[in-house]
């Protein structure tokens, strides 16, 4: 069973990575191609190396790793040849002169792990695979000139249709996890079911990664719409996404504080209201229209996205308002902090997908809750 099970995990892994697999495979074989038949370089070593090495960065960094990788092979080549010309080939004091001066030069210069690794590489492969002579020298750096372009000419073509595709998914399926979550700890108070809260507040803590990732699909879409000239103008969507990731950043937080509180809460003798579920489905609601928002903003849906956010408008405040008649002199306190993080978690909703000022937001989400304007 453990076997079977070990080749179901592996089978899954490549159903979902082996676009990744096949474009790397791709630009590799393309860069060695154009190196050796277009170029007529001997050893072309470094056009497949380069381009794996772009292709196996992040997406949203590939332009910098391309060019870093293009100047680590040029400093790497410049310093072996010196040292070769120098000490002679073969030698350890050639080796560790060549990986010393490389690294310091690059340290320099201010070059970044990738960097460093590729010039020192670079310059090891000269020295101890292929010393460098009068023709072979300039071959390098065109080498890594070529699998860089290849690679990013890769990434521009996955994405070239739709660049902002995989943003979109990423910021539904955050936003569903989300208002899942808080459907299950509602779900837990409800029923006064600590090892669901419990469970809930683990799913909470696992939030941030998903924060991240629309972090880092935010730099992939910027780069896929960079090298696209066609789609350019549409890099402005991304502006405000920044700054509803930030607030969503923030929700996230606030609901990881409500979930430990739901699980001190599940603990307790004292019965949980029954609105307080209802508050929390409403705020749940919230979460999911305001996903649709930004789903439908990137995609360029004014109307749909208008749609959405008043949605999200109208239940936020009334999960505040709904929470804001729990209070009372019999609350207990791990009621007050949910509450309290209903009305946060409601405020940075709201601060994603409303245009006005925080003191705007701040000014009806009180007044939902019931407390006395300022």
């Amino acid at each position: 069973m453990m076997r079977f099970s070990g080749l179901r995990t592996a089978g899954g892994r490549l159903r979902h990575g082996w676009r990744p697999v096949l474009e790397a495979t791709v630009a590799a074989t393309v860069a060695w191609l154009l190196a050796t038949r277009l170029l007529g370089h001997p050893q072309p070593f470094f056009a497949p190396a380069a381009a794996l090495i772009v292709l196996g960065q992040t997406r949203g960094q590939r332009i910098r790793r391309a060019v870093e990788v293009v100047l680590g092979v040029a400093a790497g080549v410049l310093v072996a040849d010196l040292v070769v010309q120098a000490l002679g080939p073969g030698s350890t004091w050639t080796v560790f002169t060549v990986i010393l001066l490389t690294v310091l030069l690059a340290v320099a210069f201010g070059a970044t792990g990738v960097t460093l690794v590729q010039a020192a590489v670079s310059a090891l492969y000269l020295v101890v695979v292929a010393p460098p002579d009068g023709t072979l020298v300039p071959f390098r750096f065109v080498d890594a000139l070529i699998g860089g372009v290849v690679a990013l000419a890769a990434s521009l073509l996955v994405d070239a249709r739709r660049p902002l595709a995989p943003l979109v998914a990423e910021v539904r399926r955050t936003f569903d996890e989300l208002a899942g979550l808080l459907g299950g700890i509602a779900h837990a108070l409800d029923r006064r079911d600590e090892d669901a809260a419990v469970t809930a507040l683990t799913r909470a803590r696992g939030m941030d990664a998903r924060v991240d990732g629309l972090r880092d699909g935010v730099l992939a879409a910027g780069e896929a719409l960079r090298l696209n000239v066609r789609r350019r103008r549409h890099i402005g969507r991304l502006r405000s996404v920044d700054q509803s990731i930030r607030q969503t950043d923030y929700a996230v937080r606030n609901v990881r504080v409500l979930a430990r509180a739901g699980v001190t809460l599940s603990r307790l003798h004292t019965p949980v209201p029954p609105e307080l579920g209802v508050a929390l489905r409403s705020l749940a609601e919230a979460v999911s229209h305001a996903g649709a928002a930004l789903a439908a903003d990137l995609n360029g849906q004014d109307d749909n996205a208008d749609q959405h956010a008043a949605r999200a408008d109208e239940a936020a405040l009334a999960a505040v308002h709904t929470a804001g008649q729990l209070f009372g002199a019999t609350q207990t306190l791990p009621l007050a902090m949910i509450i309290g993080q209903v009305r946060a978690t409601a405020i940075d909703l709201l601060r994603g997908v409303n245009p006005e000022d925080d003191a705007a937001v701040l000014a009806r989400v009180d007044e939902a809750l019931g407390l006395p304007a300022v």
